[in-house]
């Protein structure tokens, strides 16, 4: 019934002519025709219909005007042949540049020329794909093509916590010497607890890395993460945090400034570190070295304005988030 009353719901037509009906109930044949133009004769097939419907009121809906029977595209067997071999031999052949090919076929063969349009509805429709490529994105019939996405959570504003375990996540790319490489960057958004591992690529498997490192470093739990839309968010990642039910973030696309907290911290970053440190690139012990005693400090000795000019270190032993002797521990 539920599903009856939606149907009606969604139809204007139906809901007029329910109200038709209900005012020749009321008034009478007369007074409906001179209101709406409509007489006893299709009033009562209206209600047969409904009678004959299951008493619904969803049957005043119009039925479909479609036609039963539609046009179908013929082909000459030895037009489809022929583009079946073009496509198999050369697979990356699309419908243009098969047309004029197929023109000469045709006019040699005494055949009907195709259209461009029609040539492709013909690879379509008898898949005519023998490319060995995992994504196929004109391909009706491909996999990824009916792969169904998952809704993302995404957040709207820039987030204003006031707990701690709230994290977001980034990757900063930089060149240097022709050699490329990545650093991975979190930050608490309420207790500014940063850091930051440099890593060769870019990937899911890199990013779940250096997740389970930031859970050893940090003093407390984490509950969300926060990040763009990147591919080294998903995969392993996300399904490590549904494992341990974190809960995901996305922003939406170009718009950095949700993630305000990590691309302030990532400036500080490039600014104090990076560019004074370009030079130890090509060396990644002592890159590393150098980027470990610049977190400590980060996290240990660097004021933040946001925290009443405290340290991360400070302010969570302030708050009772961790131990004094922490302080000798962090990063060894």
């Amino acid at each position: 019934m539920i599903q009856h009353l939606r149907r009606f719901d969604s139809s204007d037509i139906a809901k007029e002519r329910l109200k038709i009906i209900s005012y020749y109930q009321k008034y009478g044949e007369r007074a409906t025709k001179e209101a709406f133009g409509v007489d006893r004769k299709l009033i009562y097939t209206w209600r047969r219909r409904i009678r004959t419907r299951g008493n619904h009121i969803a049957a005043l809906r119009p039925d479909s005007t479609s036609p039963k029977n539609t046009r179908k595209m013929m082909i000459d067997y030895k037009t489809l042949e022929y583009i079946r071999t073009l496509r198999e031999s050369h697979y990356r052949l699309g419908k243009a540049k098969i047309k004029p090919l197929l023109d000469r076929y045709c006019k040699k063969e005494n055949l009907p020329t195709l259209s461009q349009a029609k040539i492709g509805r013909i690879i379509k429709r008898y898949s005519l794909f023998y490319q060995k490529q995992t994504k196929i994105y004109h391909n009706p019939d491909s996999g990824y093509a009916r792969r169904k996405k998952t809704k993302r959570k995404r957040v709207k504003y820039a987030p204003k916590c006031k707990h701690l375990g709230y994290v977001q996540m980034d990757t900063l790319v930089k060149f240097t010497d022709g050699v490329r490489y990545y650093l991975y960057s979190a930050i608490d958004i309420h207790g500014k607890f940063a850091l930051s591992l440099p890593y060769k690529r870019a990937n899911a498997r890199n990013t779940l890395d250096f997740f389970k490192k930031l859970e050893l470093v940090i003093p407390y739990q984490i509950t969300s993460v926060q990040t763009d839309n990147g591919s080294e968010f998903l995969g392993d990642f996300e399904q490590y945090l549904k494992q341990k039910k974190i809960k995901h973030f996305f922003i939406y696309p170009r718009c950095p400034r949700i993630n305000g907290v990590i691309e302030r911290y990532q400036r500080s970053l490039k600014e104090e570190f990076l560019n004074p440190n370009l030079h130890l690139v090509c060396h990644p012990k002592a890159f590393s070295d150098r980027l470990a005693q610049y977190l400590i400090f980060y996290n240990t000795q660097r004021v933040h304005q946001s925290l009443n000019y405290e340290t991360p270190v400070d302010y969570l032993i302030k708050k009772g988030g961790m131990s004094k002797m922490y302080r000798a521990r962090t990063f060894y």
